[in-house]
């Protein structure tokens, strides 16, 4: 099959994301919500004025208070975050805006995080990441232990984590990238991201995996390759019918879902489309070429 045989085009293809990703995060950094960072969230809804977002932020220059950032939330409402406020600063934020006559505002809620609790947040986001990479590649070492040849088990787990490395890497360069140019935020919404973006990917992954088993385990005469590329082509049309299902599910979340909800659709929206892409173009032929590299040696 065409996946197998052109496998180098896919390799170069991540290679070039892979780049791209990798250069993002170190050029531009993570531009962090509060919840790694710490700092003060509020959400305020307003009536009766179309220069609501001019008066908050006139409000925010003559409290002083350092950089912020203000974004909409649905029609009627901003989402400020500031650094950690204190009562009295937080009290005398409050009283501006209620004192403005000509808009009705009213603070619907508003959240601090301490900068230690924000450290301890990334830290255990880090950790969740690292762990369910670690635990699904020893499942997956485990599922298939006993697949010895021509490739050992314990390949199929280094593709996965592979694939699974390379499906966390590029969307959180992505994502690096539009917070430089666009504000896009990193939080605690996109870790849950990243770790369903994980189980659907791995579950991709195993689906041909499973299919290259029980091909090897019917004794035919054929190349590895070969079996790598039948694998593949009969659970094409599955994987592709399923993640078209979950994009434009996803899509109209993102199109016509809440303001709050878009970043995390987007996310997951190109989690599925790289995910989807690494089961099939990424994790199968390398165990194809792990199986040349093992008969060279």
């Amino acid at each position: 099959m065409f996946v197998v045989k052109y496998r180098k085009i896919w390799f170069a293809l991540s290679a070039i994301l892979l780049a791209f990703s990798l250069f993002s995060m170190v050029r531009y950094g993570f531009n962090t919500s509060i919840d790694f960072t710490g700092g003060t969230l509020t959400e305020i809804s307003y009536e009766g004025s179309d220069r609501a977002k001019g008066q908050i932020e006139g409000v925010l220059t003559r409290l002083d208070i350092g950089g912020y950032s203000m974004r909409p939330s649905g029609n009627d409402r901003y989402v400020v975050r500031t650094h950690f406020l204190t009562d009295q600063e937080s009290k005398k934020f409050s009283d501006s805006l209620l004192g403005i006559s000509s808009t009705k505002f009213t603070i619907e809620r508003q959240n601090s995080i301490g900068p230690v609790a924000g450290a301890e947040l990334k830290s255990k986001a880090v950790k969740a990441v690292v762990v369910v990479i670690i635990m699904i590649v020893l499942f997956i070492t485990f599922a298939f232990r006993r697949v010895s040849k021509p490739v050992s088990s314990w390949k199929y787990g280094l593709a996965t984590i592979i694939a699974l490395a390379h499906d966390v890497i590029i969307p959180t360069g992505i994502f690096a990238f539009l917070g430089h140019f666009y504000g896009t935020e990193i939080d605690l919404l996109f870790v849950t991201g990243l770790l369903a973006i994980l189980g659907y990917s791995v579950h991709d992954t195993i689906v041909v995996f499973d299919r290259v088993r029980e091909n090897l385990t019917l004794g035919k005469n054929e190349p590895f390759e070969e079996t790598v590329g039948k694998s593949v082509q009969q659970t094409f049309g599955r994987s592709i019918n399923t993640s078209l299902t979950i994009f434009i599910t996803l899509l109209a979340l993102y199109i016509f879902g809440p303001s709050t909800t878009k970043e995390f659709a987007l996310l997951l929206t190109i989690g599925v489309v790289i995910g989807t892409y690494s089961s099939i173009f990424v994790a199968s032929p390398l165990l194809v070429t792990f199986q040349k590299w093992q008969k060279k040696g």
